[in-house]
This record gives C-alpha cells, sequence and structure tokens, in this order.
C-alpha cells in the first residue's frame, strides 16, 4: 500500500491520509526552499499541488534546488517540475502557473482554484509581504520560510488565531540594506531543511495533528546546530491583520 507508512503514524492514520489526499496546496516559488517541499508533499500524497514560478533552470540552481537536473537547464521551473513530480507520484494532480506573483495573480489563483493552504517558498522580501497580505485578505493559512547562508526561519499564519508576517517584521526593508544569497551564499542543505519543515507543517495543518508554530519563530542555526524559538503577538500597528 503506497501510503503504508504514513497511515501508520497513530497520529495520522487512514482518516489523516484521506485528508491529505483530499486537500490543496499552493506553493509559491520552485527552488530551494519549494523543492523539499514540493516533493515531500507529492511524496506524501498531497491531493492537489499547485505551483507558481516564472523563472527558467540555471546552473547555478543546481547547487540547492534538488526538483532540478542537468537535463532540465533552460527549460521552466514548473515544467522541470512537474516532469520530476509525475515521476515520484502520478497520482497527484499538478497544477503549474508560469508566472510572475503579483497580488492580482495570487488573489485569482486562491478565488479561482480553492487552495486550502500556501507556502512560502520564494527568496524575496517583496514578495513574502505580498504573500502575506493578500493571504491575511482572502484569509488563508500560509507557511513562510526564509534562508540565508547557513541560517533560517519558520513560522505558520493561520487566519484570526495568530500573528501574520507583518506583525514581526513589519516593512520591507529598503533596497541594499540586507544582504541577499548573491551577497553572502547559501548552503543547499540549509534550504533543505527548512522545506522540509515547511511539508511537516502543511501536513500538520491539513491532517490537524500536532501543534503548528502560531506566534512563534522557529530560528535554526545550521554552524552551531541549533534551534531556538522568538515567540510573538499580534502588532496592534499591523497594516494587515490588525482591526483596530
Amino acid at each position: 500500500m503506497r501510503y503504508e507508512r504514513n497511515i501508520l503514524v497513530a497520529t495520522l492514520g487512514e482518516q489523516g491520509q484521506e485528508k491529505l489526499l483530499q486537500s490543496k496546496v499552493l506553493l509559491i516559488g520552485a527552488g530551494g526552499l519549494g523543492s523539499p517541499v514540493a516533493l515531500y508533499l507529492t511524496a506524501a500524497g498531497i491531493g492537489t499541488l499547485g505551483i507558481v514560478d516564472d523563472d527558467v533552470v540555471d546552473s547555478s540552481n543546481l547547487q540547492r534546488q534538488i526538483l532540478h537536473g542537468e537535463d532540465c537547464l533552460g527549460i521552466s521551473k514548473v515544467e522541470s517540475a512537474r516532469q520530476r513530480l509525475m515521476t515520484l507520484n502520478s497520482q497527484v494532480h499538478l497544477h503549474t502557473y508560469q508566472e510572475r506573483v503579483t497580488k492580482e495573480v495570487l488573489r485569482q489563483l486562491l478565488v479561482a482554484d480553492e487552495y486550502d493552504i500556501v507556502v512560502d517558498g520564494t527568496d524575496n522580501f517583496a514578495t513574502k509581504f505580498l504573500i502575506n497580505d493578500v493571504c491575511v485578505e482572502e484569509e488563508k493559512t500560509f507557511v513562510h520560510a526564509g534562508v540565508l547562508a547557513m541560517q533560517g526561519q519558520l513560522m505558520t499564519y493561520v487566519p484570526h488565531k495568530s500573528p501574520c508576517y507583518r506583525c514581526v517584521f513589519e516593512d520591507e526593508p529598503a533596497p541594499g540594506t540586507v544582504p541577499t544569497s548573491k551577497d553572502v551564499g547559501i548552503i543547499g542543505a540549509i534550504a533543505g531543511t527548512l522545506g522540509t519543515l515547511q511539508a511537516m507543517e502543511v501536513i500538520k495543518y491539513v491532517t490537524g495533528m500536532g501543534e503548528l508554530l502560531l506566534g512563534r519563530m522557529l530560528i535554526y542555526d545550521g554552524l552551531s546546530m541549533t534551534f531556538r524559538q522568538m515567540k510573538f503577538h499580534k502588532n496592534e500597528h499591523c497594516q494587515a491583520c490588525h482591526k483596530g
């Protein structure tokens, strides 16, 4: 039986697996974070997985973006992802969108395709704030992660139950004030670790098992191999979720 090892987990069981098979997940970004998210959710039996990315596969991606291989250089990341994921689990319904994420595009996808949860697999602040703001407006759960060099962070937002991304970071930093992976690099395994944790948050949310990272930011330091948590609360001045 394909999902036997899932079902044997007492807190998941047959009912949890059925919830996975009926769920619809929208992944924004098919890169370093999105690769393990897509692979593990597809393997777990997510019913429908939508993937949004407007980029093409480049040789510099292969160090960390494990969805893609040398045979996919030059083709779109969503097509590369589709080909790889279909070899892993052809029973999953895959929807791919080769387009840049804007507020209008994301709203349309959330409304038209009725996704249950959004996963932030992006690598820039502008899109992370965009995902937060649209998900707050449309009352959609999302799982955030960010990685840089040897560190990463993770949190989950559930409408009416937790603070949002803007409650913590408030505003997008000015260009050039915060380093990016193009400046200081990124170890592929760091992205893999955080992306895998994102997949676990999705599985927990869909099945209703365990405790989500609500009002808690999980911070990972790969150099010291330590995890710590930063607790935070709703920001009464938040431009996204505070209704005042």
